[in-house]
């Protein structure tokens, strides 16, 4: 295999690759760093009897991620208010053109998903994320993680059942999605409570991320009462010159707030049942800086 191939087959499966270090990670920068260590590992080695480069190569950026999560779990790192993974741009275009895995693509890179993985352990957060996101067999999971068979379909199943009993239902259809959202921005800009709180579920809940580095909600907000009233109370205060920008993050349709043309803010909803269900605030401006492109 020649260097170029070399570089050709990894520039190829690099969108697989940085697909699972951000699942496993839940920070954009993390996952880059961790596929360019893939990157430097797999143009150091020999590659003779490499026989199947892209499990290869998600052996590589797996074990790397779980020692990534490993050292930042060790260091107990602790955080200013509720926690959101960093926002993350999806686009599958062509690449999934199968509706079904694109759905579960999306569902597996959701904010929801993606807290509770969180709790999860590094080893159980991997074969969740190769199995339900990836669809790969469980004895290639085995063979990647060192673990036998058996060991494998357990943590899968402990993991699988963890993520069903504690995240937040939701529909994954953009349409209806990037529909609420935009009757949601309606209310909230023309300050028509009645019609904002029309929107939201009773239980309906806000997670602010700001990591206290900007203002927001340091606890989370729950009750279509309290919610609507906080929205509509932000939305009055807002600074002059804000714009506003549709983008597709984390597998949904969201709003980029802009100010003065640099990130200010991003918005997501989760909807079910025709109703807002939770609504997701990231504002810790280390979290922003990867859409400043977007």
């Amino acid at each position: 295999m020649t260097t170029e191939t070399a570089t050709d087959l990894f520039e190829a499966h690099r969108p697989v690759l940085l697909g699972v270090a951000y699942r496993m990670l839940g920070r954009v920068a993390d996952a880059e760093d961790v596929v360019q260590e893939a990157w430097l590992r797999w143009s150091g080695s020999d590659r003779a009897d490499v026989r199947e480069p892209r499990g290869y190569l998600v052996r590589i950026t797996t074990r790397l991620a779980i020692d990534r999560l490993r050292q930042i779990k060790s260091r107990g790192e602790t955080y200013v208010g509720p926690w959101l993974p960093e926002p993350y741009v999806t686009d599958f275009g062509d690449t999934v053109p199968d509706t079904a895995e694109r759905a579960v693509l999306a569902d597996s890179v959701s904010l929801a998903v993606l807290v509770v993985l969180e709790s999860l352990s590094p080893l159980e957060r991997a074969v969740f994320v190769l199995r339900e996101a990836f669809g790969f067999p469980y004895a290639d999971i085995a063979a990647m993680l060192d673990r036998g068979e058996p060991a494998v379909r357990q943590l899968a199943g402990r993991a699988r059942k963890h993520v069903e009993e504690r995240r937040p239902r939701y529909d994954v259809d953009p349409a209806e999605r990037r529909d609420l959202t935009e009757r949601f921005l309606a209310a909230a800009a023309d300050g028509d409570l009645e019609g904002l709180m029309a929107l939201l579920a009773p239980e309906v809940r806000l997670v602010g991320d700001s990591g206290g580095k900007s203002r927001a909600p340091l606890r989370v907000l729950r009750t279509a009462d309290k919610v609507g009233r906080f929205l509509i109370g932000t939305a009055q205060k807002s600074l002059p010159g804000l714009t506003v920008r549709f983008v597709e993050v984390n597998g949904g349709p969201a709003v980029l707030i802009l100010s003065g043309g640099e990130p200010d803010s991003v918005l997501q909803l989760d909807v079910a049942d025709g109703t807002v269900q939770s609504v997701y605030i990231i504002r810790n401006p280390d979290k922003l800086r990867s859409l400043a492109a977007a």
